[in-house]
Order: C-alpha cells, then sequence, then structure tokens
C-alpha cells in the first residue's frame, strides 16, 4: 500500500507540473500594455482577461482536442453569456507581505508571495465587500494577521461563499488558534453591515501548512451553513465542502451530463468523487437508485442532509475512497449501470480505474476539470472496453486557462 501510495504520489507530482505547462502555454501569448486588471499580471488568476473572449474558447478548444481529440468527437466549448463575477467562494490570505505591512490578497501563482487584492474580477462583488470590511475591523479589535515566520498572529484567511439563488452569505474566518477575543462584538459588527450573512464559521488552522483551512470549527453566529439551488434542487453547503464556483455554468454542465447518461429509471447509478451530492441527486429522479461515495467526511454529511431535503430516497451516501469503494464493489459483484465521476485535477487514481475495468459499467459520464489527466486516464478505459462517444467542454472558468469537460464512455458490445 505504501508503494502505491508513493507511485500515486509520483504521478501526481507530474500531472501537476504538466498541467500547469499546458495552461501556461495556453496564456503566455497574452501580454498587453493596457489590462483591465492591475493584479493580471501578478496574481495569474486571470491570465486570459484581456484576451477576446473568441481567442480563449479558440485556444481551450484547441486543448481539449490535443489532450482527448484522439479519442473520439470534441464538441464546440459551451460558453458563458455573462462571464464577469462569476465565482461564488472567495478566499483571502491574510498575512504579511514583502515589506512585512497586515495584507490580505491571493498567493502568486506557484509562490508563497502574498499579492495584495482589492477588487478582483472573477470574484462576488458582496464577497470582496465583506473580506475588505474584515480586514479593516482588524485593528479596532486588536487583532493581528498571521505571520507565517514567526508564529504570532491570530487571522490567517477569510472564505465568503455566497448563494446563487438568494442573497445570502457565509463567512468562515481562519484563526491559528481556537481563542477569539471579542468574537461576539466583531461578529455582530460585521452581520449588521451585512445582513445578507446568514452565518459566521471560526475554522483553526493550528498547522504549520499553505492549507487554508483546518479541521475544527467553531459556528460564531447562524447555523454553520449556506443553502443553494441547482436545477431546482436545494443544497447545503458547509464551509469545507466542495461546490462548484460557477453557479450557472454548473447547470449547464450538469445537465450535459445527465443527458450523456440517458438515464431510463431502471439504472443503478454510482456518483463517484460525490462532493455534496449534487450530481446523484440531480440524476436521482432519472434512475431507480444511486450510490454516492466521497472521502471528505463533512462534504458526506452535506449529502446525506441534501437527500433527505430533497426527499430523494434512493440516494445513499457513503464516507470512503472512490478507489477503495469501487473495489468493494467489484469484489462483491455489485455493478453499477452508468458511473458518474468527477475526480481532482491530479484524474482517477490507478486503484479506482482497476476497479471500474473489473466492474465494466455500461456507461461512464466522466466530469474533468483537467484535460491532462483526462487524456491519461481515457487512454487506459479506451484500451480495456470502452470507446468515448463525445466529449462536451463547458468554459466554467473564464479569462484562466482551465475548462471543464464532460466525456461519455459507452462499453464496446
Amino acid at each position: 500500500m505504501k508503494e502505491n501510495r508513493q507511485r500515486d504520489n509520483r504521478r501526481t507530482e507530474a500531472v501537476q507540473r504538466k498541467s500547469t505547462g499546458s495552461e501556461e502555454r495556453l496564456t503566455k501569448e497574452n501580454t498587453q500594455a493596457k489590462t483591465r486588471c492591475k493584479y493580471s499580471g501578478r496574481c495569474g488568476g486571470c491570465a486570459m482577461i484581456d484576451l477576446p473572449m473568441d481567442e480563449q474558447i479558440k485556444r481551450k478548444q484547441e486543448m481539449v482536442q490535443g489532450c482527448i481529440g484522439a479519442y473520439g468527437p470534441v464538441e464546440p466549448v459551451i460558453r458563458m453569456k455573462n462571464p464577469d463575477r462569476y465565482r461564488n467562494k472567495v478566499t483571502s490570505v491574510f498575512a504579511l507581505d514583502n515589506k512585512r505591512r497586515p495584507a490580505c490578497g491571493v498567493y502568486r501563482m506557484g509562490t508563497h508571495e502574498l499579492i495584495p487584492v482589492q477588487n478582483c474580477l472573477l470574484e462576488n462583488k458582496r464577497a470582496d465587500a465583506v473580506v475588505r470590511m474584515i480586514f479593516s475591523m482588524l485593528p479596532r479589535y486588536g487583532l493581528k494577521v498571521y505571520d507565517e515566520d514567526s508564529g504570532f498572529g491570530l487571522v490567517r484567511a477569510v472564505q465568503v461563499r455566497s448563494a446563487h439563488c438568494g442573497r445570502n452569505l457565509m463567512v468562515t474566518i481562519v484563526t491559528s488558534s481556537a481563542r477569539f477575543p471579542k468574537a461576539q462584538y466583531f461578529v455582530e459588527e460585521l452581520t449588521k453591515a451585512f445582513p445578507e450573512i446568514v452565518t459566521v464559521v471560526q475554522n483553526i488552522n493550528e498547522r504549520s501548512t499553505s492549507m487554508i483551512l483546518g479541521e475544527r470549527e467553531k459556528v460564531l453566529f447562524g447555523d454553520g451553513y449556506v443553502e443553494d439551488t441547482l436545477l431546482g434542487k436545494r443544497f447545503r453547503i458547509s464551509s469545507r465542502s466542495f461546490y462548484q464556483v460557477n453557479p450557472v455554468q454548473t447547470e449547464k454542465l450538469y445537465n450535459i451530463a445527465i443527458d450523456c447518461a440517458g438515464l431510463t429509471g431502471k439504472e443503478l447509478v454510482l456518483d463517484a468523487y460525490c462532493g455534496i451530492g449534487t450530481i446523484g441527486i440531480c440524476a436521482s429522479e432519472k434512475c431507480r437508485e444511486v450510490m454516492a461515495v466521497e472521502i471528505n467526511g463533512d462534504a458526506v454529511r452535506c449529502a446525506a442532509v441534501n437527500a433527505k431535503l430533497n426527499g430523494a430516497d434512493n440516494v445513499s451516501v457513503y464516507e470512503d475512497d472512490a478507489g477503495r469503494f469501487m473495489e468493494k464493489l467489484a469484489d462483491d459483484g455489485n455493478a453499477p449501470d452508468v458511473v458518474f465521476m468527477d475526480p481532482p485535477r491530479s484524474g482517477a487514481t490507478q486503484q479506482f480505474l482497476d476497479a471500474i475495468i473489473r466492474l465494466m459499467p455500461q456507461k461512464i459520464v466522466y466530469i474533468s476539470c483537467n484535460p491532462v489527466t483526462l487524456g491519461e486516464n481515457l487512454s487506459v478505459l479506451t484500451q480495456s472496453g470502452y470507446r468515448m462517444k463525445k466529449a462536451v467542454p463547458v468554459d466554467m472558468f473564464p479569462y484562466t486557462g482551465h475548462v471543464e469537460t464532460v466525456v461519455l464512455l459507452t462499453r464496446n458490445t
């Protein structure tokens, strides 16, 4: 097992280097004297902000075609009509800048250099305003930003999630210890200024790590979650669970994925890497049963609640590694008819791919955020009894080098 983990870690690192290089090639020509975003040349988050949308789409189409076109037809990229301010999650690091001054912003891509950002053109405006107010409040409450070098200071980061349907906000304040002086008064001032904040959570991260969120949390205000609506379904979202950052395009993405599955009401469906259960719950009315598996405990709890909120009695949620869960299904001979899989950027593990090849479901609907690892996984699957019927790229991340892709794989007969 240790050798397998080491092999997967080496593979993930290699894939990340290859993926980063691919995205850099996608954006390297975009150097202009004038720019819509004064931070783009430094933070790297919106490297294509000044590139005409037609050119952005063309480059993404070529990128997907180059990575997976050999396996089957790639349809045109699904565009976003109004792409500004699409991110529903804002994460701002609170730290000292290179002149040792308190600042809030983002790390320059591929580095640990803090770039102070006051107004990001990709992020929700109200969320940006909440972050700026929290930063301005710190001196009045005697609170200091966290200094990684000395370990002193309290506030490490702020994360704001905004609901697409309605105006509700969830605020997570990441601190270096459980101590939060005058927290009640701090929260009262913040929620008075922004009545749309429905909950404030203190996330405690005491580790020396580049990870933003820690494992412990305290709810300072509200219920500790925010709710949103997607494809007519209600979803409860916690601070540490995964939820797509572009809800407008997510609805298009999930509609495409569910259409690809061609569900008739008789299928046993597996929703792998399910997060808070979005895809499986949205598809549940069109199939017999859904098994949803996710390794993140917070997301699993949200997924179970979300199934109840939507009356999806045919959805069962399991907390497990997707590859290990697939192996158990294969050992038991319990093969699903359709598998939805939405793995991380590193792609599906070899363990997962081996198990799916043993199970041989009729259809696989692969949702990928990384064409490079998608291509690597398709190489394995298409040599093992599957063919790619079609691929549909979706521009989930305008102005960046990223693109999401839905692929339908069917079993050779």
